[in-house]
């Protein structure tokens, strides 16, 4: 049975009387995605249509999830709310802080050794406050959502960027930062742009090697890593409803590559088999009584032109295997002799060092089969494996079907490494230098979403580039990255030519799903007992100060910190890997902030200019100096700056050390809502090429703060070091809540004010 049913069986209760009026205000046939958000606004029956980019929206999702990285942060703000028990369904999720180095036993117990404090607190604060918890171990967040929370037709949001793979069960599923979701936990309604809509038309059915991974390789080929960004992704057509549920999943989760708000599939056979499968036949009961509504109208469909802002038509029966990278997920090549082409030119490694499945992508039973039907053709042809070989089971319930049906057995068979239900390297928590930064130039081949520079092992040299599960298992059983599994042979060990034949699997394991323990703790009914403890002297975990208002006087002589050149991702802004460990700790893990960052000048990371001083040194030394002596300092950046993961200590870090405001040619929309709530100023270059007139050691002086309302410019002075100066006109997407955030302090001031009220 399914988890918080009666509330599943209420949102589609409402549904039809929803969708209903809201095709009436919008006066055309709705998509999946409309139908979704119009069932979903806080005010509950739509009165209105929304203008698609412009108008900001309230919303009540019907659920949170948070994983162990961010929920920290997220529950230290919750705490501070003064709310008993979170207002909807939450659930917290042990997957990014266990460090894939041994193999699944040994490198759990390590974790659960070395980051016991951090778990005991997040079990603690979820018994007392009414979240489900899930202990290390159990798996990842997107794929245990996947299999228990997930339900067509409903809206979730999660402290993680890749909670868009809940789209692969027809939910309008959406990354947030953790302040957003405290917002929600704390019966309050959470605001978002209405999206623009993206409509993909798939036509065909995919077969032989190509696989649900190669569908969304091609669109952010298409649409590159910011195409999507402000709009919902809804897949449709003939190939929609031939691809498997958690092929859905895999094209939803990558689709924050894409900077897309989410991702959606219409419910059909494949949804219904899945959640049967998985013990929720009551959810698929339901679903299946409002059906019509779970998807678009037909008219939508048939003429899509008129209802999508953008419409993108893929042949799934001409979709080709790719390899997506290096160093970006948008930089699309076919596998075989395209690879070698590119790969000489480019002077990318050939050989090919790792292969690794799994993390949330690609880690569900059918992945792991299609993958396994390769390697035991390899063990039936007498190959052995050129790379090594990392697996990454999804769930506990994945691992232990997939244990006893064969499945892992067959890998370790190749001498492959089964590591634990978690991220490991997907999120840079691998163990595989002891020395990183002067690690060789490598290559490695992996079903995971994300493969810029240094993410999954430290290594800047380290050429990432994704694929199918069934493709990195071939090109790791080869060795050679430009190895093509369709025309290729290769020499067995008696010197035979041998060639793979088509992978096989199963969309659904033939004999169920089974698991022992899926790791799952449900809270107490009453937690007002439960005391949660945080020691003062604690490296991993501080308690929360709220963040004081920047006063418009402080915005005079505003100091650069650092002028970001080129790609600064949240991963550039706040590092992932062993600062993982400090995710709690707000202080320790603003030592991270900006240290990947390239400084435009010198062309150097972590190595920037002190103006009060005249000395060179770190950012986040440099900004605690400005901070000390009462100088506001300001970032600034390029295009799409804040790319990637939702982590909101990449807004939190510079707030903490005393940046005031974030100047750039583009944002990623999580982080520019996350330096929103934090009550730092989010602006973008009204001129792009005003970028250009920063200089090392300008000041900047807001002029006309005092001013700051929605849909006005703000205009910024900028000081040069000789006494020149410019003015440049900045641009916001700030409405008067998101205003009334700034003059606060934080988001989370102004709903504690609104609590005490």
């Amino acid at each position: 049975m399914a988890f918080d049913i009666d509330m599943i069986k209420d949102v589609y209760s409402n549904m039809s009387d929803r969708v209903n009026k809201a095709r009436e205000v919008v006066g055309k046939p709705l998509t999946l995605s409309e139908k979704i958000l119009y069932s979903h606004l806080w005010d509950g029956t739509p009165s209105k249509a929304f203008v698609r980019g412009k108008d900001y929206v309230d919303f009540a999702p019907d659920r949170i999830a948070c994983q162990d990285a961010t929920a920290q942060m997220a529950l230290l703000q919750f705490m501070q709310a003064g709310k008993p028990k979170v207002a909807v369904p939450t659930t917290v999720h042990c997957d990014h802080l266990i460090q894939a180095k041994s193999g699944a036993a040994a490198d759990l117990k390590s974790a659960n050794n070395t980051s016991a404090e951090v778990f005991n607190f997040l079990e603690s604060v979820s018994n007392k406050y009414g979240i489900g918890f899930w202990k290390p171990g159990a798996g990842i967040i997107h794929q245990v959502v996947l299999e228990n929370y997930a339900f067509p037709g409903g809206m979730m949001i999660g402290t993680d960027s890749h909670t868009v793979n809940a789209g692969g069960l027809g939910m309008v599923a959406i990354g947030v930062g953790g302040a957003d979701a405290v917002d929600v936990m704390a019966g309050m309604a959470w605001e978002l742009k209405f999206p623009k809509l993206i409509g993909v038309k798939l036509t065909g059915t995919i077969s032989g090697w190509t696989a649900p991974k190669d569908v969304i390789l091609k669109v952010a080929e298409i649409l590159t890593v910011k195409g999507g960004t402000g709009a919902i992704v809804e897949y449709f057509g003939s190939g929609a409803t031939s691809l498997s549920c958690t092929g859905k999943g895999t094209i939803c989760n990558m689709g924050a590559e894409i900077g897309a708000t989410t991702s959606t599939f219409g419910y059909d056979d494949s949804m219904e088999r899945y959640l049967r499968a998985t013990d929720r036949a009551d959810i698929a009961d339901a679903a299946n009584e409002v059906r019509e509504h779970l998807t678009a109208d037909a008219e939508v469909y048939a003429n899509p032109e008129q209802y999508f802002d953008e419409v993108i038509e893929i042949n799934l029966s001409e979709l080709t295997p790719l390899l997506n990278g290096p160093f970006t997920p948008d930089l699309s090549t076919k596998v075989g002799s395209d690879m070698t082409e590119k790969a000489t030119e480019n002077e990318w490694p050939l050989a090919v060092e790792w292969g690794l499945i799994g993390s949330c992508t690609n880690s569900s039973y059918e992945d792991l089969s299609r993958a396994s039907s390769i390697a035991q053709q390899a063990i039936d042809k007498g190959l052995k494996m050129k790379s090594e070989l990392g697996i990454n089971p999804g769930s506990e319930q994945v691992r232990f079907t997939a244990a006893r049906d064969g499945i892992l057995q067959v890998f370790e068979n190749l001498n492959a490494k089964i590591f634990t239900n978690a991220c490991g390297p997907c999120i840079g928590q691998w163990a595989r230098y002891s020395d990183p930064k002067n690690a060789p130039k490598n290559s490695i081949v992996h079903s995971f979403n994300r493969n810029f520079a240094k993410r999954a092992d430290g290594n800047p040299n380290t050429h990432a580039f994704v694929a199918s599960p069934e493709i990195t298992a071939a090109i790791a059983i080869a060795g050679r990255l430009d190895f093509n599994p369709m025309t290729d042979k290769l020499i067995n060990e008696n010197g035979e030519e041998v060639m793979f034949d088509e992978p096989t699997g199963w969309e659904l394991p033939p004999k169920g799903f089974e698991v022992e323990d899926a790791g799952y703790l449900a809270p107490d009914e009453d937690g007002s007992g439960v005391v949660v403890k945080v020691a003062t002297d604690s490296e991993r975990l501080q308690l929360l100060e709220p963040f004081t208002p920047i006063k418009d006087e402080s915005l005079m002589g505003v100091k650069l910190l650092i002028k970001a050149f080129g790609k600064c991702t949240t991963d550039h802004i706040s590092m992932a890997g062993p600062w993982l460990r400090f995710r709690g700790h707000l202080d320790n893990i603003s030592n991270n902030c900006l240290i990947g960052a390239v400084n435009a000048f010198g062309q150097k990371t972590n190595f920037v200019k002190n103006q009060l001083t005249g000395e060179f040194g770190g950012v986040p030394d440099t900004a605690r100096a400005y901070k000390a002596a009462g100088v506001r300092s300001i970032v600034v950046g390029d295009h799409n700056y804040g790319e990637g993961s939702s982590r909101e200590h990449a807004a939190m870090e510079p707030r903490h050390l005393g940046v005031a405001a974030v100047l750039v040619k583009s944002f990623a929309r999580i982080h520019e809502t996350n330096l929103k709530k934090q009550g730092m100023l989010g602006l973008t270059f009204a001129t792009e090429s005003d970028y250009d007139l920063i200089q090392e050691d300008d000041t900047f002086n807001f002029i006309d703060i005092a001013e700051f309302a929605p849909d006005k410019q703000l205009t910024i002075e900028v000081v040069h070091a000789d006494g020149s100066k410019d003015v440049i006109k900045a641009n916001h997407t700030y409405n008067q809540p998101q205003i009334d955030w700034y003059r606060e302090g934080s988001a989370l001031n102004v709903i504690k004010k609104e609590n005490a009220a």
